[in-house]
């Protein structure tokens, strides 16, 4: 391919209704340039020559329309302001003959135009040199962990003066600065019991009489990138408590090993083997670790991977295939939800986040086969109420070791 036409994308109407979801723009518009709220544009480029942005600011008095940010990358590229999608489009031109294009939605008009639309073989090419992030991309991450840390510390605040799920919520936005379309995702908010869902959604509107645990997964984001922050707190259960300390500890051991050339499926491994450990300390379960591990015991409370690579998108790209041709590596049998098999190598930024839950559907499913010998049934019933326990960071593959971008962002935070 010789050139490539990348759509921002175009805002999507509700069934049936006249106003549109929340617009997400293309990762690979965000890869280029940083306009999170400007659909309907096209960047056209082309080898040897600057990139051309045809850049759509309606006619519109009902909504305001998208505005070109003063600042110094616009220098960088041919920037067309166009009055719609359709005069993008017509703006753009006779293309050449071998021209890409690489976006959600392609006019069927302008279709024949193009040699390829969203190629698997160019997607996976993009999606590698994305996966290694450049100076400015961490810079941008680091900005996000920052905004991510203060949105945390503000929900823990509200945790402790008793709020509900939904006023922890908001005390995270108003941490960060952000409007939750402006999250890379929704926030996790679950307290006591709901802490088991692993992707909790419903944020209570009233508090429960008793707050014993929280677990909030909420990240913030910088410039089209994201951090993803998890942190759980709880009390009024010895055992819980010190689970949670064990879980903070082999968290950070976990960390302590990223390195370049370390296979991922490696630490989701070791993962389940540390917790196991922890399980069998605490009488939770009576079965040697390393058992526990391949009896799938250790899934039972820990039934998702241990992280992902993060970036311009939450699971972002590239995780399963080392380079555009080669096969995807699969996960470990029996850890199908595992969102990175590859080895790690410099520059990859990841999300380090072991678990331990108390899942009523799995635990069932336990009590109900081979396994339900090795549970410790009425210590987990009594646990069950404390529902689980997250704890995620975002790390910095680098050449020599390992950065804890979320670390060093909570700790900055305590010194400012």
């Amino acid at each position: 391919m010789s050139a490539l036409v990348i759509s921002s994308g175009t805002p999507r109407l509700v069934f049936l209704d006249d106003h549109h979801l929340p617009f997400k723009a293309n990762p690979h518009w965000l890869w280029w340039l940083p306009l999170l709220q400007a659909p309907d544009c096209l960047l056209h480029i082309r080898p040897g020559q600057r990139p051309r942005l045809l850049f759509c600011s309606a006619d519109d008095y009902w909504h305001l329309p998208a505005q070109i940010p003063a600042e110094t990358w616009v220098t960088h590229f041919d920037i067309e302001r166009v009055s719609s999608a359709g005069a993008a489009w017509a703006a753009l031109g006779p293309l050449d003959a071998d021209t890409a294009f690489v976006g959600e939605v392609c006019p069927a008009e302008q279709t024949p135009h193009f040699a390829a639309i969203n190629s698997s073989l160019l997607l996976a090419q993009l999606h590698e040199q994305r996966v290694r992030k450049t100076p400015y991309e961490v810079a941008c991450q680091r900005a996000a962990s920052a905004r991510g840390v203060r949105g945390h510390q503000a929900a823990h605040q509200a945790y402790l003066a008793g709020g509900s799920e939904f006023a922890i919520h908001q005390a995270f936005l108003q941490g960060c600065g952000q409007r939750e379309q402006e999250l890379p995702y929704q926030a996790i908010v679950g307290l006591n019991e709901h802490a088991a869902t692993l992707h909790y959604q419903q944020l209570d509107r009233s508090a429960p009489p008793q707050h014993r645990s929280l677990l909030i997964d909420a990240g913030a984001g910088f410039r089209g990138y994201g951090s993803d922050i998890t942190r759980t707190y709880a009390s009024g259960n010895a055992t819980f408590e010190a689970l949670l300390q064990g879980m903070d500890g082999l968290q950070q051991a976990l960390c302590a090993a990223v390195r370049p050339g370390l296979d991922w499926r490696d630490l989701h491994l070791q993962a389940h083997l540390l917790i196991a450990e922890l399980l069998a300390a605490h009488d939770v379960i009576k079965a040697d670790p390393q058992q526990a591990l391949e009896s799938g015991l250790s899934a039972v409370f820990l039934p998702h991977g241990l992280g992902h690579l993060l970036g311009l998108q939450v699971h972002d790209v590239a995780g399963f295939q080392p380079t555009p041709t080669t096969p995807a590596i699969a996960p470990p049998p029996g850890h199908p939800t595992l969102r990175l098999t590859r080895q790690l190598e410099a520059d990859f930024v990841v999300t380090v986040e072991p678990g331990l839950y108390f899942i009523d559907l799995l635990l069932e499913r336990a009590r109900n086969s081979p396994l339900a010998a090795q549970i410790n049934w009425p210590l987990v019933d009594e646990l069950r109420q404390w529902g689980g326990i997250r704890v995620e960071d975002n790390v910095l593959v680098t050449a020599t070791g390992h950065q804890n971008l979320t670390r060093e962002a909570f700790k900055l935070s305590e010194t400012a």
